[in-house]
C-alpha cells in the first residue's frame, strides 16, 4: 500500500459492487473512500500499518483501527456496518453522511475582522450527538471539528476508531496512545508521556469537545506551542495546563473555558453543557 496508488480491494469492490467511486482521504495508515452502489451510500475505510522512519516509529495498529471501529459501531447498534481484512490489513463500511464538518461549517467565523458568532445551535447539535454516545456507556476518546459532519437532518460524531467502553474482538483491539494533541486533555497527555499509554473518558472527551469549539470558531489551539513541535514537547505544554485565554465570541465563551478546565472533575457533564446551550 505505502508507495503505491491507492485503490479499493477486491474484497470491497465484490461486497459493494460500486457505480461510483472516490477517495476523499489518503494519510499514513488509512485512506477512506465515498462509494455509491447498488446496495447504498457508504463511507469506505482501509487500513494498513505505518512503518518505521527516521523521525516516525512504526505503527501496526493503524491496519487494526476499520476493523476496530466496525466492531464499535455493530455494538453501539449502528445499521449497515461490515468489517473484515483486506490484503495489508482490516476494512469497514457504513453508511455515508452528507455535510461539512464543524471546522468548515464555521469557517466564516475565523475570517479577519469577521463579527459572526458561532452558532450555539449548531454547537448544541454536537453536543447532543456526543451526549449519545456517553448515555451508551462509551467514550470516543478522538473528539475533534472534523469528526462532526452537520448533516441536513442531524449532526453525526464520526471516526470511532479509538472509542473504548464495551467489548471489542481481541484480534482487533490495540491500546489507546492519545490522539490529536490540539484536543487531547491534560490526564490523557500526562499518561501518555508517562507510560506511553492513557484510557480514554467521558471527561476527556468534555475538553476534546471544548477545544474543537475554539478551534472552529476562532482557529486557535487552547495550549501555546510551537506549530513545528515534537508530540512529546506538545504534550508537555498540555499536560502543564499552558491555556491560552478562551475568546470565543458570544454565549459560548464561558462554557468553553469551563469544558477546558485542567482538573477533569472541574469540567461540566456533558448534560451540564447541553443545559446551558439549550
Amino acid at each position: 500500500m505505502p508507495g503505491s496508488t491507492p485503490e479499493l480491494p477486491i474484497v470491497v469492490l465484490d461486497a459493494l459492487m460500486p457505480t461510483t467511486q472516490r477517495m476523499v482521504i489518503n494519510r499514513r495508515g488509512s485512506t477512506v473512500w465515498e462509494v455509491e452502489s447498488h446496495r447504498g451510500h457508504y463511507a469506505v475505510k482501509l487500513g494498513y500499518p505505518i512503518e518505521a522512519t527516521a523521525d516516525w516509529p512504526a505503527q501496526p495498529w493503524t491496519a487494526l483501527a476499520p476493523a476496530r471501529e466496525g466492531a464499535v459501531l455493530l455494538r453501539l447498534g449502528v445499521e449497515g456496518i461490515a468489517y473484515g481484512e483486506w490484503e495489508h490489513g482490516t476494512c469497514n463500511f457504513q453508511p455515508w453522511h452528507e455535510g461539512p464538518d464543524l471546522y468548515r461549517l464555521w469557517e466564516r467565523c475565523r475570517t479577519k475582522g469577521s463579527s459572526i458568532a458561532p452558532d450555539t445551535s449548531v454547537a448544541l447539535e454536537c453536543v447532543q450527538a456526543l451526549a449519545e454516545l456517553h448515555a451508551k456507556g462509551w467514550a470516543h476518546g478522538d473528539v475533534q471539528p472534523a469528526h462532526f459532519i452537520i448533516g441536513p437532518q442531524r449532526t453525526h460524531l464520526i471516526d470511532l476508531a479509538l472509542a473504548h467502553g464495551g467489548h471489542v474482538p481481541e484480534g482487533y483491539d490495540f491500546p489507546f496512545r492519545g490522539c490529536l494533541v490540539h484536543y487531547e486533555a491534560p490526564e490523557i497527555a500526562r499518561s501518555v508521556l508517562d507510560t506511553g499509554e492513557a484510557e480514554p473518558t467521558q471527561e476527556a472527551d468534555i475538553y476534546a469537545l471544548g477545544a474543537s469549539l475554539l478551534m472552529s470558531a476562532t482557529g486557535w489551539r487552547a495550549v501555546e506551542y510551537a506549530d513545528d513541535a515534537p508530540r512529546p514537547v506538545q504534550r508537555e505544554a498540555v499536560a502543564n495546563g499552558r491555556r491560552r485565554p478562551v475568546k470565543v465570541p458570544g454565549e459560548l465563551g464561558e462554557l468553553v473555558d469551563a469544558m477546558l478546565s485542567h482538573a477533569p472533575e472541574d469540567r461540566p457533564t456533558i448534560h451540564e453543557v447541553g443545559k446551558s446551550l439549550s
